[in-house]
Order: structure tokens, then C-alpha cells, then sequence
């Protein structure tokens, strides 16, 4: 699989050389599966570089699920206070600015520009038999230096990382940060992480630093002793968000959420009106809120909430007019996992109550589990399309077709995505129905860019 491009939609001639620069990079997948992950090959780039890692303090966020939503949130929260904050998550739906910005905008473009040329020139100057143990770099290595290079130029207060893959070996795991963030542990990327969640919560868990807290979302018991035995090991006070909040209660209006928290660590109860939508959101804006409280105890509870308020991350469960298009409303989810498509489902029926005439569109990627996922949206849709979710993930259509038929679901499927969004959108307007386009991110990127939105 090929490294997508981060050529952004308004380039520059800087920003257009960096993204053909960068993706004449070797891509990790192409490399053997035991021999991807290093973390010395960061620390040497750090180095050469005057350590970009330590000009801010830093909040560190790794897990399952979740991930890009707390650190959307925490960088929210930060900027509530009037800091300016540097976050860096993944993947982009269209814009590489999404991966290196500010909660709520892009970096500056001479920022850009100053950043990607520091970063090409230094490389180049680079022996490459300096390197630890004479590999190269990979494609994540270097745009996760380059956005901490970006982040020091821009002269930020404040960043927030989300880890890519895993934690102990991630090359955002060069950080020491204020604190670190688990969201909850599922199976996921077991070829590269281990076959239970025990090992991937030690992978997982390999953010903890030393002497550093951490906060953790609810676990199943054996995952929590994981990270219990490294916290102990290291030193650092670990709290578990379900022991430390005494509540947690959302409910919805439209399309927006009220969420409320109380916690002894607040000096009273958090409420807002979120625009990040769904259960699992109010318990990952309980774990954003005692994270930044935790590590910035002085922090008010007023920018708290506004924070809250005003966090926004594109393509979870992201809610979009589509009026022009003649239907209410387009839903892009990039949910793939059983969990997640379980969240969205159950947010969906929040909203839209006991409508059955919905539009679905899915498409995952090969190595995700449709056989579990399909039945998640049984009864709940008149109008289902399968597709493949583009052309950067490998897909397989049969396996979706064979998961949706097991299901019972009436379905009609395509390889031509493109055709599939187009008669998605035709069904939604024809019944003037809500569309949910939903497992990949992949696909919501392609359905935003045929669309316009």
C-alpha cells in the first residue's frame, strides 16, 4: 500500500515538493511485519534537529478508539484558556492541515512552508549510513517530525500527539509529556500489536513515561492490571476516569448533545452542548476534561466547558447539511471496528428516533471484521449500498456482500464507489432521508470530495 499524499488542497510550491518528497519514502508496509517499528530512528532525528519534541509541553494520547476525539478535545480545552495549541492526529479526510494544526485551524502557511523546508534540508544533509542501523526512515517518522517542527516554528504553548499505531514504538513516543492519555483497548492491528488485548494494551501502555500521570478510560479488568503494573514500574500515579468521575449523562437535542460530569476534581459539575456527538463522546470529554485537569490543575471549569462546546474533529460521526443535495442530512463516521460501528448505531437511533427509512453506505478495508459489523444495522435503514472505500486501502466486496446477506440486509453492491455515493445520495433524496456513510475513513474522505462537502 502506498503512503497517501499530503499534497493539500491550497498549495504552495513548498508544500507541493514536500509531498512528492515525502512519498518517495520507503512505506513501512512494504517492510518485513517484524521489522517496522523502531524508536532509536526518532530519537537520532530529534537530535539532529535540536530536540523539536521538548520546545512545548506536551499531552500524550494513545488507545483503540477514541484517540482523535480526546486530543481534538484536550487542544479545545487548551485554547479555551487563550493558549495556542499545536495537535497532531490522523488520519486527514481531505486537508493534510487536519494531521498538523490547531484545534479549531490550520498553521499559518509560511509556517508550513518554513517547516517543510527545515526538514527537507536537514535530511539531506544526513549521511545515510548515519542513520541507526543504516534503515531508512519511514514515511510517519518524518511527517511526525515535521509537525513538531511545525509546532516549534508556530511557537505554540501547547501540543497534543496522537499516537499512530500501538504506543511503545510509535514515533510520537519520543515525547516526554505533562501526562498521558489511554482511550479504551480493543483488538486491532494484531499483526503488529499481538493477538490479545493484554499485548496490546502493553504496547498501548509504552506512552506511560516515568514519573509522569496518567489517566485512563474504563478497561476490562485484565487490561487495567496491565497498566496498572506499568505505572507501578515506572513510578507514575495512574487513574482510571470510572473511579475518578461519579458521573457522566448526556442527552439529545437536534443535533446536538448535552453532556454533564461531576468529579471531585471539579470544583463543580461540567456542562455542555458538544458538537462531537454520542455516549462513547461524553465519557471521552470526561476523560479530555481530567486529563487537562490533572496536568493543569489551575485550569477553570468555564474554559473546560467551552473547550467542550466548541471541539470538532471531521469524520466522527460528523453531522452535515445536505439540503442542497435534497435530503436533511449526511452522517460521516469513520468507524470500523465492531465497537465503534456499535457506538454509531447507537447514536444514530438517539437522533433520529425510530426512523427506518435511512440511507446506508459502507465499505471497509479487508482486514476488518464486516461479518460482525453488518448486523449492527439490521432494521434500520430502507436503502443500503456496499462499496470499497476507495483505492488506498485494499478492500474485499465479496466478503462485505457475504456479511451483509447473512445479515438478511437487503443490499445493493458495487466496486465503483463513485457510482455507489451517487445512488446513495438519489435514494436519501428521493425519500428525503438522513444518509450515514460509515466504515472507513477512506470513504468519508471520497464521499466529501465527490460531494463538496
Amino acid at each position: 500500500m502506498r503512503a497517501p499524499s499530503i499534497i493539500i488542497r491550497i498549495m504552495s510550491e513548498s508544500l507541493q515538493k514536500l509531498g512528492q518528497w515525502l512519498d518517495s519514502y520507503l512505506n513501512f508496509e512494504k517492510l518485513p511485519q517484524k521489522d517496522i517499528f523502531w524508536l532509536d530512528t526518532m530519537e537520532f532525528l530529534c537530535a539532529q534537529f535540536n530536540h523539536p519534541e521538548i520546545f512545548a509541553p506536551a499531552f500524550h494520547v494513545a488507545g483503540s478508539k477514541g484517540k482523535g476525539s480526546v486530543s481534538a478535545m484536550i487542544s479545545s480545552i487548551l485554547d479555551a484558556g487563550g493558549s495556542r495549541t499545536g495537535l497532531y492526529t490522523s488520519p486527514h479526510i481531505i486537508d493534510f492541515a487536519e494531521r498538523i494544526g490547531t484545534a479549531h485551524s490550520r498553521l499559518p502557511e509560511k509556517t508550513y512552508a518554513d517547516a517543510a523546508s527545515e526538514l527537507m534540508d536537514g535530511i539531506g544533509k544526513i549521511p545515510a549510513e548515519s542513520f541507526p542501523g543504516k534503515r531508512p526512515t519511514t514515511w510517519f517518522e518524518l511527517v511526525t517530525l515535521y509537525a513538531m517542527i511545525a509546532f516549534r516554528q508556530a511557537k505554540v504553548d501547547y501540543s497534543v500527539y496522537e499516537v499512530g499505531l500501538g504506543g511503545r514504538l510509535d514515533a510520537t513516543n519520543v515525547i516526554t509529556p505533562k501526562i498521558s492519555v489511554i482511550t479504551p483497548i480493543e483488538l486491532e492491528h494484531t499483526e503488529f500489536l499481538g493477538d490479545t488485548v493484554e499485548k496490546i494494551a502493553a504496547e498501548k501502555g509504552g506512552i506511560i513515561k516515568r514519573n509522569v500521570p496518567v489517566v485512563v478510560a474504563p478497561q476490562q479488568e485484565s487490561v487495567r492490571a496491565v497498566f496498572r503494573t506499568i505505572a507501578k514500574e515506572r513510578g507514575s500515579e495512574i487513574r482510571f476516569i470510572d473511579e475518578i468521575v461519579s458521573s457522566v449523562t448526556h442527552r439529545f437535542e437536534g443535533n446536538s448533545m448535552f453532556v454533564k460530569i461531576e468529579s471531585p476534581l471539579f470544583r463543580r459539575p461540567l456542562e455542555a452542548k458538544m458538537r462531537l456527538l454520542g455516549e462513547v463522546q461524553a465519557m471521552n470529554a470526561a476523560l479530555a476534561a481530567a486529563a487537562v485537569k490533572i496536568a493543569l490543575p489551575k485550569t477553570d471549569e468555564a474554559q473546560i466547558e467551552m473547550g467542550l462546546s466548541v471541539a470538532s474533529l471531521p469524520g466522527r460521526f460528523e453531522v452535515v447539511d445536505a439540503r442542497r443535495l435534497g435530503f436533511p442530512c449526511a452522517i460521516l463516521d469513520g468507524a470500523h471496528t465492531v465497537n465503534s460501528e456499535r457506538f454509531t448505531m447507537e447514536t444514530y437511533r438517539a437522533l433520529f428516533g425510530g426512523r427506518k427509512d435511512g440511507t446506508l453506505l459502507f465499505g471497509c478495508a479487508a482486514d476488518k471484521d464486516s461479518a460482525d459489523i453488518a448486523p449492527l444495522f439490521a432494521g434500520n435503514f430502507s436503502d443500503v449500498f456496499v462499496t470499497r472505500p476507495g483505492t488506498v486501502k485494499k478492500s474485499d466486496i465479496g466478503e462485505m456482500e457475504r456479511s451483509f446477506s447473512r445479515a438478511g440486509i437487503p443490499f445493493t453492491a458495487d466496486e465503483d464507489f463513485c457510482a455507489m455515493i451517487k445512488a446513495a445520495v438519489s435514494a436519501s433524496a428521493r425519500k428525503n432521508a438522513p444518509l450515514l456513510v460509515t466504515g472507513s475513513f477512506y470513504l468519508v474522505s471520497e464521499v466529501r470530495k465527490l460531494l463538496g462537502i
